[in-house]
């Protein structure tokens, strides 16, 4: 089989086995993308969507805005085509010799640094934690304290240790959010978030370049 007739026979098997998930044409192709990354439906109950997130999204992507990710892995699982199109970018600062020395110089991790490294870039741009729960409660600390306005944050750390409740944070703000509850996550599903948006984005796009005639 070829890879995109294995991804639509896996959102047919999907499709099949979710049955009446309850979400709309906007929310469900961002679930359905996370459960075809980790094959795991317990998503269906656990995502959070907060403050128009989706739409915030798509328009942010379209706008050509910035996107910063906490690993390597989230920015290489993620789909550039889409965002190019826009003109957006898509950055890791982890292995920023500027993000290693503020990490050392405060005493603190580098997926911290991180994310006050790109605070001053991160205006009406995107945010992925797939992995470093310090990475997404710092940011949320900067948007406390009006220091950044991020379009939006997708939240989605794994793990034992401030995960599900450095997610609980995310949820109190203001601000859209696209999260899940519980330590569930990873920079693959956080990946598959963005993935899920950019198409919308793209395809949203492409519908509305109106048509014209030769005559």
């Amino acid at each position: 089989m070829k890879p995109q007739e294995i991804e639509d026979l896996s959102f047919q098997i999907i499709e099949k086995e979710a049955k009446d998930h309850g979400f709309d044409k906007r929310h469900w192709p961002v679930v359905r993308r996370m459960i075809h990354t980790s094959a795991d439906f317990d998503y269906i109950h656990t995502i959070r969507f907060g403050n128009n997130a989706v739409e915030k999204g798509i328009a942010a992507i379209q706008r050509g805005c910035s996107m910063f990710t906490d690993t390597n892995m989230a920015r290489v699982g993620i789909r550039t085509t889409e965002l190019t199109h826009f003109g957006g970018t898509v950055s890791c600062l982890m292995t920023d010799p500027v993000v290693t020395a503020l990490a050392a110089a405060k005493e603190t991790t580098r997926a911290l640094a991180a994310v006050d490294l790109a605070a001053d870039r991160l205006d009406k741009g995107i945010y992925v934690v797939g992995n470093a729960p310090t990475a997404l409660l710092r940011l949320i600390q900067l948007v406390q304290e009006g220091r950044t306005d991020p379009a939006l944050v997708i939240g989605l750390p794994v793990g034992f240790v401030n995960a599900a409740e450095s997610k609980q944070a995310l949820m109190a703000l203001d601000i859209p959010y696209i999260t899940n509850a519980g330590r569930k996550g990873g920079s693959n599903v956080a990946a598959a978030v963005v993935n899920a948006l950019a198409i919308m984005a793209y395809e949203t796009a492409v519908h509305e370049i109106p048509c014209h005639s030769d005559s």
